[in-house]
Parts: structure tokens; C-alpha cells; sequence
């Protein structure tokens, strides 16, 4: 944030991932000739792996948005001026400018200061620089664009009410083609609802279904550009096929994939264990008063086994460092729990896991989940992860190869736990089974390190009891 004059002020886009470089701006809920207050809500950005509000630090009039929805920003670039003295009958920097002056190209951009390298949140940090890959008719930094400014010319002074909804009903929406300000609101306090929206887009595809054309289709996992023309991502009848823009979420993932499958060795190790009394065990937790309002699951006793064998087996929870030729043990765990959400797969981590009571385990793993699904996982809380697991089971898939996190040595896939024939006690019954997958570095974890951890947490779901007398 700079001061250019008495009367205008300029906000920059802030670093919101300890060491981002850049953002796309999501959703603007201000506009030019609207008033805004000190800690407003004047935009939505996402990063590489999370979406962020931002609130302005200042009071006055929107003069300026200096970038549409849709455009990556810098790190450092003034995204919108405001008049924080309005009606001084002082004229603005740009009025005798022209509005709408044609930019034949985008000026090169500047380099970025030497020596910074961008971190992925969530993947720790990666090792090839970040360049801004602006949209076509992107403005140049500073300029209006006629859409922005037309916005400008239509507007008073007066604040436009910005209509109340949670950010996963925000990108629906978007995914939608709706504008929530023209949807009826059925939730408490004038919130609108998933249903709400869904309610505004059943027109749209009817109308598309009687006229043939292609109506506005969400797509998990995939973040769309706000703009007048067509959405590359909907496909027109007869298309052979259809091209999505690698942003966000899904290009951060890409990126942090490759670096890990091409730097760290996997090695991958299964094993197939009866978790009968595992399930058993769950099943008391529920109704256990200590564990009342709690989420308790199969998943919650899984990580509390993996603990349990960290502990056991330590020197499975670090991390190789290049640069210094160290091997970095970790006395702590960061338990990374692999989320799908409607942005893509996000891995946000439970900090200090190894300290946790299992009330409190489950309590860090159900606000995990419950801020996964809105959409409100922030940055911090996917940075500094020691060891990963990744619930394959859900999609009721038997097992995986999973791919480290970098910066991590080891994590865990866990299969779909299903009733198959098993050798009990001499006789064949059905019992509860489920096939577990341990990748780890092969540079500091060898053969024997992994094999002992996935046998003690294999041991562990066999016999739960073990938590007690093995912690």
C-alpha cells in the first residue's frame, strides 16, 4: 500500500502465502464510485492453493479497479486506488486521459527481485521461478479497461449491498455463469444457499436444452476466468474436444508433482490387514461421552496408528535438504490429511498432531475437513507438513502408488476397508479388511525404516490395543 497523494491512495496486492508471488483476482465486490470502509472486503484472490478475501485498509471512494477478474497479479502490484477525500473538487490523476485508449501490446513486464523464490503453499517450496501469464486484453497496470471503466461511467456514489454467501456457493456461482446478485436468498439472515443457486441456473440450462446450445456446467476442481467470452472450459454440441486453462490449484499440484517424482526416489510398500477390530473400536468411540460431538471414523484410529509408528520409528519424520547435504529429523509431526475439494486436492496439516489426545486429534480433524469443504483452508494451515495421508478408500478404490508431498519423506494411502473371506483363527469368516500403501524417500528412508513403520501401523489397526501399550 503506497500513499501517491493526499487525496488518493493505492492498495497493492499483498503477500497472503509467506513468500506468493502472485494471485488471480476471483471476484471484485466493490466498484468504481462505491464507498468502502476500513477492513471492507473489497475482493476474492486465490493462490496457488487457497482462496483469500481481502480487506482494505482504508476509508473512501473506489476511483479505480486496476485489473479485471480473471487477471494474475504480481505480488506488489496496486490492484485498486481509492479518493479517501472525496468531494475536494480536486481532479483525479487520470481524468484527462482517454478511457478507452486501444493497448496494441502489454508492455514486458519487470523482472522480479533476485534471490526469491515462490513457494507453493502446501508443497513447500519449488525450485523453478514464477512468471505472470497475463489474459488476452489484459490492461496494462494502471489503465482501465473499457469494461472497468464503463463500470465507472454507470455508477454513483452510493455502495452497491454485496450479496451474502459462503466462498464454496461464491465459485458455483461462478462455475455457473450466475450472478448472485440476481439470485433469491433462502437462508437464515438473507444468505444464499447452494440450492438457491442451483434454483437461478435451472432457466439457464432449460433454455439451453430448447435452443440446442451448451449450458454453463460446473466442474470440480477446475477455476474459471470471469469474462465476457465463452468459457474455454464448456464444451459447444459436436465438439471433438475441449480445452481447460492450467491455473491455480491444478497447476500448483502439476508443478509440485513433477518436482517430487523427479527429485525424491519413491519407493512404494503394501500391506493387506484385518481391521475388524478397528471397526469395532469406532463403533464404541461414537458412543463414548468423552468423544461426544466429536467426528469419529476409521480415519481418526489411522492417524493415531501412524503417530504411534513415527514414534517408534523417528527417524522416518524428516527431510532431506539439497542444498546443505542434511538429513533434517523432525521432532515434531504436521499430520498433512490429502483433501479433495471443488478448487482440487488440497493437503492441509494438523500442527503439533503428536501432542494431541485422541478427543483432540478428532477435534483438529473434523474443523480440518468442515474449513476444507468451504473453502476457507488458509494458506499457513497448508505450509510445514511432516508426513501425509491420503484417504483413497473414499472413492472406493482398493489402494494407490501416492506421490510425496515435497519436503516430506513419507505418506500413507489407506484403501476401502470392505468385508472379505480372511483366515481367522483357523477358519476362513468374513472380516473387515482394507490394504494399506507406504511411499517414502528411498535417500533417507531405506527398506527396513518403511517396512517397520507399515507393519506397526498395520499392527496397530489389527490389534487397537496396542495404542495403549505401544504409546
Amino acid at each position: 500500500m503506497t500513499e501517491t497523494s493526499a487525496r488518493f491512495r493505492e492498495f497493492k496486492m499483498p503477500d497472503v502465502g509467506e513468500g506468493l508471488t502472485e494471485a488471480e483476482i476471483l471476484k471484485w465486490y466493490v466498484q468504481p464510485g462505491d464507498t468502502v470502509t476500513d477492513g471492507q472486503v473489497v475482493c476474492e484472490v486465490e493462490t496457488a492453493k487457497a482462496a483469500v478475501e481481502l480487506p482494505i485498509p482504508f476509508d473512501g471512494v473506489v476511483h479505480e479497479l486496476r485489473f479485471p477478474e480473471g487477471t494474475t497479479v504480481d505480488v506488489g502490484e496496486v490492484i485498486i486506488s481509492v479518493d479517501v477525500a472525496p468531494g475536494s473538487g480536486e481532479p483525479a490523476p487520470e481524468a484527462a486521459a482517454p478511457a478507452q485508449t486501444p493497448v496494441a501490446e502489454a508492455p514486458a513486464e519487470p523482472e522480479k527481485p533476485q534471490g526469491r523464490t515462490p513457494v507453493l503453499v502446501g508443497y513447500g517450496v519449488a525450485e523453478s521461478s514464477t512468471k505472470r501469464r497475463p489474459r488476452k486484453g489484459a490492461p496494462v497496470p494502471g489503465q482501465a479497461t473499457a469494461a472497468v471503466q464503463g463500470e465507472l461511467n454507470g455508477h454513483g456514489s452510493a455502495p452497491v449491498a454485496r450479496p451474502l454467501a459462503k466462498p464454496p456457493v461464491r465459485k458455483l456461482a461462478k462455475d455457473l455463469g450466475i450472478d448472485l446478485a440476481s439470485v433469491v436468498p433462502t437462508g437464515p439472515d438473507g444468505v444464499i444457499t447452494r440450492e438457491d443457486v442451483h434454483a437461478a441456473a435451472a432457466p439457464a440450462v432449460e433454455q439451453a436444452q430448447q435452443t440446442g446450445q451448451a449450458a454453463p456446467v460446473a466442474t470440480a476442481g477446475v477455476s474459471r476466468e470471469t469474462t465476457p467470452a465463452p468459457v474455454a472450459a464448456v464444451a459447444s454440441p459436436g465438439a471433438r474436444e475441449t480445452r481447460i486453462p492450467i491455473k491455480g490449484v491444478r497447476k500448483a499440484t502439476a508443478q509440485a508433482m513433477i518436482g517430487s517424482a523427479f527429485t525424491a526416489p519413491h519407493v512404494t510398500e503394501f500391506v493387506t490387514v484385518d481391521v475388524t477390530r478397528t471397526m469395532k473400536l469406532v463403533e464404541e468411540l461414537k458412543g463414548d461421552k468423552e468423544m461426544a460431538g466429536l467426528r469419529v471414523n476409521p480415519l481418526l484410529i489411522i492417524a493415531k496408528a501412524l503417530l504411534v509408528a513415527i514414534k517408534r520409528n523417528p527417524d522416518v519424520n524428516a527431510a532431506w535438504d539439497e542444498a546443505a547435504q542434511e538429513i533434517v529429523l523432525k521432532h515434531y509431526v504436521n499430520l498433512g490429511i490429502a483433501a479433495a475439494t471443488p478448487r482440487g486436492l488440497i493437503v492441509p496439516n494438523i500442527k503439533d498432531a503428536h501432542d494431541k489426545t485422541l478427543p483432540q486429534l478428532a477435534s483438529a480433524l473434523g474443523d480440518l475437513v468442515a474449513t476444507a469443504r468451504e473453502g476457507k483452508t488458509s494458506p499457513a494451515a497448508m505450509q510445514g507438513g511432516t508426513v501425509t495421508i491420503t484417504n483413497v478408500g473414499v472413492f472406493g478404490v482398493d489402494t494407490g502408488t501416492p506421490i510425496l508431498n515435497p519436503g516430506e519423506s513419507a505418506i500413507l494411502a489407506v484403501g476401502a476397508i470392505k468385508l472379505q473371506p480372511w483366515v481367522h483363527k483357523g477358519k476362513v469368516k468374513p472380516r473387515q479388511v482394507t490394504t494399506l500403501a507406504l511411499s517414502f524417500d528411498h535417500r533417507l528412508v531405506d527398506g527396513e525404516l518403511g517396512s517397520k513403520v507399515l507393519a506397526d501401523v498395520a499392527a496397530i489397526l489389527e490389534q487397537p490395543k496396542r495404542l495403549i501399550t505401544w504409546a
